[in-house]
C-alpha cells in the first residue's frame, strides 16, 4: 500500500493551504460573527479550480482525482468550514451528480458554470419532517405532461440563497415509495420558487443556509436527472460521495484545532514552564495526533476507492463517522488547552469547536453512518 502523495496532490494541498491563510484566515472571525458569506472567497475559489474539481475539463472542471479533493477541503476547513462546506456541496453532491448522471444538455447548460464558479449549486434533500430520510419526501412533483408541478419545503440548505442552480429531490409517485422519486434540476427566479430567512446556526456562521419553498413551480421535463422514478438512488449516491467531503471538513477542523493547540503550548507559560513542558498536555496532544492521523487515513481510503472505481460506501461512512467525532473531541480539547484564551473568539478554537459539531450531523448522522457500516458487517 502506498501512502505518499504525488507531487501533483502535494502541489494542489499547498495551494489550498495558503489560500487559507492569506484569503480566508484575515476575515473568518468577522464572517463568523455577522453570518457574513464568503462570496469574495467563493469567487477565488472557482478561479483556481476548486468548485469542479473533480469535473472533467471538457465541462470546465480541474479532472482531479477525490484524493486531492479530500486534501483540499482538510486545508480550507482548518480555517474556515464555512467556506468550506460551499466547495464540497458544489463538488460533492451537484457537479458530481450531474456529471455522473445528467444528459449532455444538461451539462452544457448546467455543470459548466458549476465547475468553473461562475455560478453555486445547492442540493435540496432534507425536509421540516422527513430530514435525510429519502424515502419519506413530502415534496411532490406531479407529473403533468410536459413539465412538473413543484409543492413543498425543504430546509437546512446550504448556499440557500446564494446558489443559482438547486436540485431537489420529490416524490412522484408516492405508491411506488422511493421508486417514486425524482432529481429535478430547479433555477432560481423560476415562478413560485421562494427562500426563507436565513438560518441563525451555532456554528458554520459565515455559509449560507436557508429554508426554500416551492407552490406549483413549473419544472421542465428536461430538467430531470435520470430516468422517471431515479430520484433516490441518485441521491444516495450521490451523498456517499458527499461523505468524503464532510469527512475531510471534519478532519480538517481537528487539524486547525490540533496546530493551534501546539503552537499555544510551545508559547503559554505556566508553573513555571510552557505547557508543552507539562506531561498532562503532551498526553493530550499525543491523543489528539493519533486520532487525526487515523481519520486522514480513513478519509484517503474511501476517496482512494472512488477514484478506482471501487465500491467505497462503507469506507466513506467510516471516514465521515470517526473524523467527525474526532473533529468533536479534538476541538473540546483545544479549547481546554487554550483555558480561559480558548473560550474568546480571537484564539480561533471556540469557532472550530462549534462548526466541528455540524460534521456530526449533516449528510448523515453518526447513527446513519454506523447503520451503513454495520449494514456492511452484516451482510
Amino acid at each position: 500500500m502506498h501512502f505518499e502523495l504525488s507531487e501533483e496532490q502535494k502541489m494542489i494541498r499547498q495551494a489550498a493551504r495558503d489560500f487559507a491563510q492569506t484569503e480566508l484566515k484575515p476575515g473568518v472571525i468577522e464572517r463568523d460573527e455577522h453570518q457574513k458569506f464568503p462570496a469574495e472567497q467563493i469567487k477565488k475559489l472557482g478561479e483556481l479550480g476548486f468548485m469542479g474539481m473533480m469535473v472533467s475539463p471538457e465541462y470546465g472542471g480541474s479532472g482531479m482525482d477525490a484524493i486531492s479533493y479530500s486534501l483540499v477541503m482538510e486545508e480550507l476547513s482548518k480555517v474556515d468550514a464555512s467556506a468550506s462546506v460551499v466547495v464540497s456541496v458544489n463538488n460533492s453532491l451537484v457537479c458530481y451528480g450531474l456529471e455522473k448522471y445528467g444528459n449532455e444538455e444538461q451539462k452544457q447548460k448546467y455543470l459548466i458554470p458549476l465547475a468553473t464558479g461562475e455560478v453555486i449549486g445547492a442540493f435540496c434533500l432534507s425536509e421540516p419532517e422527513a430530514g435525510s430520510d429519502a424515502t419519506s419526501q413530502r415534496t411532490t412533483a406531479i407529473d403533468m405532461g410536459d413539465h412538473y408541478l413543484l409543492n413543498g419545503t425543504k430546509n437546512w440548505i446550504t448556499n440557500g440563497s446564494t446558489a443559482s442552480t438547486y436540485i431537489v429531490m420529490a416524490q412522484t409517485d408516492a405508491s411506488k415509495k422511493h421508486h417514486g422519486i425524482n432529481a429535478l434540476i430547479v433555477e432560481k427566479g423560476m415562478e413560485g420558487f421562494t427562500i426563507g430567512p436565513k438560518e441563525n446556526k451555532m456554528g458554520i456562521r459565515g455559509s449560507d443556509t436557508h429554508s426554500l419553498m416551492f407552490t406549483d413551480v413549473k419544472v421542465p421535463k428536461a430538467n430531470r436527472i435520470g430516468e422517471e422514478g431515479f430520484g433516490f438512488k441518485f441521491a444516495m449516491a450521490t451523498l456517499e460521495g458527499g461523505r468524503i467531503g464532510i469527512a475531510s471538513q471534519a478532519l480538517g477542523i481537528a487539524a486547525g484545532a490540533y496546530e493551534l493547540s501546539v503552537q499555544y503550548a510551545k508559547e503559554r507559560q505556566a508553573f513555571g514552564k510552557t505547557l508543552a513542558d507539562l506531561q498532562a498536555i503532551q498526553f493530550k496532544l499525543a491523543d489528539m495526533a493519533t486520532e487525526i492521523d487515523a481519520a486522514r487515513l480513513l478519509c484517503h481510503r474511501a476517496a482512494w476507492l472512488k477514484d478506482n472505481g471501487q465500491l467505497y460506501a462503507q469506507a466513506a461512512s467510516m471516514a465521515k463517522l470517526f473524523a467527525s467525532e474526532t473533529a468533536m473531541r479534538t476541538t473540546v480539547e483545544a479549547v481546554q488547552i487554550h483555558g480561559g484564551y480558548g473560550y474568546v473568539k480571537e484564539y480561533h478554537v471556540e469557532r472550530l469547536m462549534r462548526d466541528a459539531k455540524i460534521t456530526q450531523i449533516y449528510e448523515g448522522t453518526s447513527e446513519i453512518q454506523r447503520i451503513v457500516i454495520s449494514r456492511g458487517v452484516l451482510k
